[in-house]
């Protein structure tokens, strides 16, 4: 009970650091439904480990009524996480989450299917993730990390990265810009689907010019997507 009340107080010392808006502790008890549903889910993380399993997951589903915060009672939280506004959040049964992380509203700590065990993401110490922001399967964001807002995060992020886009891709690592160089750091399923159309109508193409007996088009002749869309992988 001691260790429950210890983390409530590092709780709340954590939203008065990190939000301008928190005036009082009074306020921040009374208002903020982050802080409700972190003292939700320790509750329910107790009672899940000592096996009231059912009672553990009704009393969160309660608690995302009151909330709009969804935390599996078996996941793990650090110390000091804030979730800021915090409507839309949901975190997983096997995610696992560092010390001073900040998670924004819309924030989705999910699977990517229906595999068993560790399925959900481990995220690092002093990680922030923007709104709306989706880390999906079992990944790992590194320490000190930023995801920006909106962006869908499908592989391993390396310590003090800055991820941004759908798919994420890391542009700041370290402080210093990442320039891409290499459109295989990209994985984009639109373009790898444009690219792919673009080559079966080159080869119709030049089926239809052998069968009309005239000169197949010379090997060289510049991609047709390449023609149609300018891509610039700067950036």
């Amino acid at each position: 009970m001691a260790g429950f009340f210890k983390s409530v107080r590092e709780d709340m010392a954590s939203v008065l650091d990190r939000d301008p808006a928190a005036r009082s502790k009074l306020e921040i008890t009374l208002c903020y439904s982050g802080l409700h549903a972190l003292w939700a889910y320790r509750i329910t993380h107790w009672l899940w480990n000592h096996r009231l399993r059912l009672l553990a997951r009704w009393l969160s589903q309660v608690a995302r009524l009151a909330t709009g915060i969804e935390i599996h009672p078996a996941a793990q939280i650090g110390s000091r996480l804030f979730i800021d506004h915090g409507m839309g959040v949901v975190i997983g049964e096997t995610s696992i989450v560092g010390d001073d992380v900040t998670l924004f509203q819309g924030v989705t700590l999910g699977g990517t299917g229906k595999e068993k065990g560790k399925r959900h993401p481990t995220i690092g110490n002093g990680v922030v993730i923007g709104a709306g922001a989706k880390v999906l399967g079992n990944i790992r964001i590194g320490d000190n990390c930023r995801v920006g807002a909106g962006s869908v995060i499908l592989r391993d992020v390396a310590h003090d990265s800055t991820v941004v886009g759908v798919p994420g891709h890391v542009i700041f690592r370290h402080g210093k810009r990442v320039v891409i160089t290499d459109p295989k750091q990209i994985t984009d399923p639109l373009s790898d689907a444009l690219h792919a159309v673009a080559s079966q109508v080159k080869d119709l193409r030049r089926s239809v010019q052998k069968l009309e007996g005239k000169e197949p088009a010379d090997a060289n002749t510049p991609d047709e997507l390449q023609d149609i869309i300018p891509i610039d992988y700067q950036i």
